[in-house]
Order: structure tokens, then sequence, then C-alpha cells
């Protein structure tokens, strides 16, 4: 009897798993944002939440929880069960983070799942207007001549527009000085103020203090001009052949998330994002639209892993 037992629940646990996936989500769904409110990846990740509720016909909730560098939030998101119910948005610093911290409580790459590649955005390289260099070849030129005596300033230690710097000074060599601030908000503040002369941001974040002629443009770290700011040239335009890093934000479930139940939340957000409003919207905050498959946005956080790595070592990054 206990092994006919066992033998039905075995037979029966694939169509229970099956049932589970067509009546999801039967609840509501929380939406963990291991960052503060306000910048990007809040936006983006309320925007899901919004989409993702008029699709399923549930409530999607977004519960911001930062500190840590997102490791408080995300340990929430790996320690909560992989039933769909707990997902998590969040920037592609998630994958600098292993490499400059010395403990973390989770693996990266084995306790997150993967849903899809929600956005990708550049960094922009803009400079106070008292800045000499004017291009971004005249600013390495100077940095060479004067090695670590230019200051710039990023978001935070590991932040990706840190690591926007980092990645160049890796294939260029020059070497300048990093100045982190609490934010993307108080490093633009403090360039425009005149305390560093250059400032690596999100295009978002930097591009109205260019068109308000606060700041001067450089280039954006992207492959491809930026549909924000098309007539800004790009690192590899400007001469740093090669460069293309283009920080992003994406959607995560606890590992052991069922794959069917993974293809349809991402599904869904593919629907969304095909929409001319929800492109309208992200392109408006500096945006561009992804909606990977699951199987591409696994690639690509470990290939930035393995890659962030080898910058972090290289450039000796360490968080505070």
């Amino acid at each position: 009897m206990r092994h006919l037992l066992l033998l039905v629940l075995l037979l029966g646990a694939p169509a229970l798993a099956q049932s589970d996936v067509a009546s999801y989500p039967s609840r509501s769904i929380r939406i963990i944002v291991p960052q503060s409110p306000g910048a990007s990846t809040d936006f983006t990740a309320r925007l899901v939440a919004q989409r993702l509720s008029e699709a399923f016909k549930q409530p999607v909730v977004v519960d911001n929880r930062p500190g840590a560098g997102t490791i408080i939030g995300t340990e929430m998101v790996v320690r909560a069960a992989p039933d769909g119910y707990t997902l998590m948005v969040v920037a592609s610093g998630i994958t600098v983070n292993p490499s400059i911290y010395s403990k973390i409580p989770y693996d990266t790459a084995r306790d997150l799942a993967p849903i899809t590649q929600l956005t990708q955005f550049a960094n922009l390289l803009a400079a106070h207007p008292s800045f000499p260099a004017k291009s971004l070849q005249a600013f390495l030129t100077l940095a060479r001549a004067k090695p670590g005596s230019i200051s710039y300033a990023s978001a935070g230690i590991g932040s990706g527009t840190h690591m926007s710097m980092a990645l160049l000074q890796s294939m260029t060599g020059v070497q300048v000085l990093h100045v982190p601030y609490k934010g993307g908000g108080p490093a633009v503040m403090a360039t425009i103020a005149g305390e560093v002369p250059l400032n690596i941001g999100t295009t978002a974040g930097v591009l109205p203090q260019v068109r308000s002629g606060k700041l001067r443009a450089l280039a954006v770290t992207t492959g491809k001009r930026s549909l924000a700011a098309p007539d800004v040239p790009t690192f590899a335009e400007a001469g740093v052949a090669g460069y293309d890093h283009g920080p992003w934000n994406g959607l995560f479930a606890p590992a052991k998330t069922l794959p069917a139940l993974i293809a349809k939340v991402q599904a869904e957000v593919e629907r969304a994002w095909s929409l001319p409003e929800t492109r309208k919207t992200l392109a408006g905050n500096g945006l561009d639209p992804v909606a990977s498959k699951p199987e591409a946005f696994v690639r690509l956080v470990h290939t930035e892993l393995a890659l962030w790595s080898k910058v972090v070592k290289a450039a000796g990054i360490k968080a505070e």
C-alpha cells in the first residue's frame, strides 16, 4: 500500500505542476526591487507590475528592499518559495556583486532563475562645461598625459556606471580617479557644482543636464547610439574599438521555479513590451525594451559574471 501511494504521488506530480501553471496566478504577486524607489530599476519594475496585473487579473505589488548593493533584497527572493508569487526586478549590478563582495549569502548563477532581460540603456559620460576636453579622445589624451589626476563621479562602487569606466580603463590603460556617490542623482549634482570634472551616469539621469547646458556629453557606452541621445557618439565610434557596455534591468524568480511558469511570465512581458504605448513609455525614460527569452537571459547573466570578475580583479575594486 505504501509503495502504491508513492507511485500515485509520483505519477500525479507532473499533472499537479501543469495544473499549477495553468491556474497561475491565483493570488497576488510580489515583485521585490532590491534598490531604492525612484531610479530606472524601480520605474521598470512598476511598469512590469502594471502590465502583468492587467494580463493576469491579479494584484502585482512592488516591494522595495534596498541595502548592501542589492544583496538584502536578492537574498529574500532566493529564500522565497519557487512558486512564481515572488519575483525580482534588479539592475545588471547583480552580476558585479560576486566579484566585489568577499561573501554573499547566495550563488547568483545557481540560486536565481532568469526570466527575461527587460531593458537595456546607455550610460553617458559627461563633463562640466569648464573641462578642457570636448570629446572622448581628447579626454583619453589628457588622462594619459596626467595619470590619476582626473576624477569622475559615479553612482557608487560596483554600480553600472562605475563598471562602465572600469571597463574603459581596462581597455585603454588610462588611470582616472573614481569618486563614488550614494546614487546617480548626487553624482550628477556634484559634477554640476564642479566638485568633479566628469560624470558617468544613465542617459535618463544625465541627459536633462546636458540639454540644459549644465553638462557636456562626450559619449555613450552602448555599441549602438542611444535612442534617447542619437546625436551623442558611442565609445566605439569615438575611438575605443570593441567597447560595448549596456547596463540592463532584468526579471528573476527563485531557482527551481518551473520552466513552464517562467515561460508563461516571459510571454506576458514580451507581449506587453511589444505594445506601442509601453515602448513609448520606456523610450521616454531612456530605456530600450528587450523582453529576451529565458535562455538568452541566462547566457547574458553568465557572460557578465565572467566579464566583471576579470575587470574587477584587474582594477582591484572592493566594496566598502
